[in-house]
Formats: structure tokens, C-alpha cells, sequence
């Protein structure tokens, strides 16, 4: 026999068993996926946990937790955060966008499914307390104009410091009660905002301020828009609530408690007298 008769390509190269390599290499193969599917599993879990634990933290202590709060909530290695979310904006922007566009979606269905305007505007309210989407909206969402004729813009209403990061940052604006878009960070101050009535840590993380007002916070406003116009216009609302003021209901009619049963009950509680405040009553 030639010595080239006896030697075997690699590809048929026989392996214990009588399976070729190309038959094992294939079987390797498998092997191989199979055990990477577990790991997009986890990976995929390990998301889900670190984006509900985020919604969390960031609803219970602004916007200013720092990562690490996020990530033993969440009960994974700080750096399995940092994987997924290279900075803190990203997550904050994740976030934010996410609970913004959850408002939107019950405020259209609201509208869709009401035909009684002050029953849309309330049911979107009680919708939206009850889920706590409003402790998470981008503070300049959040900012609201007061509308105080003569003043230069420095002040603040209520006597709240600018840069407080408990409350929405406010901003005067003569001649109009309603909710204006900013698009740039606390630039009066440089000081990071959080959800409305929580205590954010300004010492820890980015400057959660800069969180952009982008077209879901545009949708968000054009549609709660129309609940207001509808319900005052049926003189059910009355006639100086704003969109603003409907936004900071939501934001600070779901307070944050340790209970959920408790919570749930302050939170109905609260609307109620909130919903009495903002109706129309026949003079």
C-alpha cells in the first residue's frame, strides 16, 4: 500500500466510536450551544432583575442612587450592571423612557376607552398612581411653570430651593400655568434631580438632571393634553389646572412605603382628596 493511500484527511479522521471528526466536531458544536443557551438565559434574567430592581431604587430614592443600590437590589455583581448599562445616564435613560412611554399608553387608553371625559381623565389618574410610572419621569417633565406676572424667572414657587432634589424643579413663567419642556440639565445649579418627593443622594452617580425630554415625553404631554382640554371643556375640570398640575399629581400621589398594602391604600387615599381638589364645582 503507498504511504498516500494510508494517510486519512483530518475531515475523516475517525474518533472513538467509529464517528468520524467532522461528526464530532458537529456533535461539539452542539454541545457548545446548548450550554451558551443558558447563559443568554441568565443574561436575559439578570436584565429583567436589574431593570425592576432600578425601578425600584430610583422610585424609593430618586435618581441619585448610586449603582451599587441597584445592584444589591437586584442581587447581581455590580459589574454585571456595568455589562449592560456602561454608565449610570444609560440606565437613568432606560428607565425614564420606559416609564414615560408606560404614561403615554394609559393615558391613550384612557381615551379610547371613555367616553365621559372626567371619567378618562380620572381613570388615567388612579391608572397611572396606582403603577408609580409618575415617581419615575425625567425631572424636566416634571418642571413646572408658575405663573406669577412680573417676576424676572429667579424665584421658586412654595419657597423650594431651585436645586433641591426632592421636588420637580421649578421654574417661573409669566403669564402661563402650564408644563414647558426643557431639554438641558439643572444648568442654574448643576444639581442632580430625582422623582418628585424622593431623597436623592447628589453625592453618588451623574447628574441625573441632563436625562433628555425627548419625543416620548412630547407624546406624553400631547396626549394628556387632550384629557385636560376634554375635561374642562365639558366644565368638569376646573378651569386653572394644567397639565402640569395632572403630571404632579401623578408624581406625588404614590408615596413610597416600606408596606405594599399600606402604600396602596395612602396612595387611593391621597388621590381622592387630590381628584376632589382638581374637579369643577357649581358656584
Amino acid at each position: 500500500m503507498h504511504v498516500q493511500d494510508s494517510h486519512w484527511s483530518s475531515a475523516s479522521a475517525v474518533a472513538p466510536g467509529g464517528a468520524t471528526s467532522t461528526s464530532a466536531a458537529a456533535g461539539g458544536a452542539r454541545g457548545d450551544a446548548a450550554r451558551s443557551a443558558p447563559l443568554r438565559v441568565d443574561a436575559q434574567r439578570n436584565l429583567e432583575h436589574v431593570l425592576r430592581a432600578a425601578r425600584e431604587v430610583f422610585g424609593e430614592l430618586g435618581y441619585g442612587a448610586p449603582m451599587e443600590d441597584v445592584a444589591r437590589r437586584a442581587r447581581v455583581g455590580v459589574g454585571t450592571v456595568y455589562r449592560r448599562f456602561p454608565s449610570k445616564d444609560v440606565l437613568v435613560r432606560r428607565i425614564a423612557e420606559e416609564e414615560t412611554a408606560r404614561l403615554t399608553d394609559q393615558a391613550r387608553a384612557a381615551l379610547g376607552q371613555e367616553d365621559e371625559p372626567w371619567s378618562a381623565l380620572s381613570r388615567f389618574l388612579r391608572t397611572s398612581v396606582a403603577s408609580g410610572a409618575g415617581r419615575l419621569l425625567p425631572p424636566q417633565v416634571l418642571r413646572v411653570g408658575v405663573a406669577e406676572d412680573g417676576d424676572d424667572g429667579a424665584g421658586a414657587a412654595g419657597g423650594a430651593a431651585v436645586g433641591d432634589p426632592r421636588v420637580p424643579q421649578q421654574r417661573i413663567q409669566p403669564g402661563t400655568g402650564e408644563l414647558r419642556l426643557v431639554s438641558e440639565g439643572t444648568a442654574e445649579t448643576g444639581a442632580p434631580a430625582g422623582p418628585v418627593g424622593s431623597a436623592a443622594d447628589s453625592g453618588t452617580g451623574s447628574a441625573t438632571g441632563s436625562v433628555a425630554v425627548g419625543d416620548g415625553a412630547a407624546a406624553l404631554l400631547e396626549v394628556v393634553g387632550r384629557l385636560v382640554e376634554r375635561a374642562r371643556t365639558a366644565g368638569e375640570l376646573r378651569p386653572d389646572v394644567s397639565v402640569s398640575d395632572v403630571l404632579l399629581v401623578i408624581a406625588t400621589a404614590a408615596p413610597s412605603l416600606p408596606d405594599p398594602a399600606q402604600q396602596a391604600a395612602a396612595s387611593a387615599r391621597l388621590l381622592d382628596i387630590l381628584l376632589e381638589g382638581l374637579r369643577s364645582r357649581p358656584v
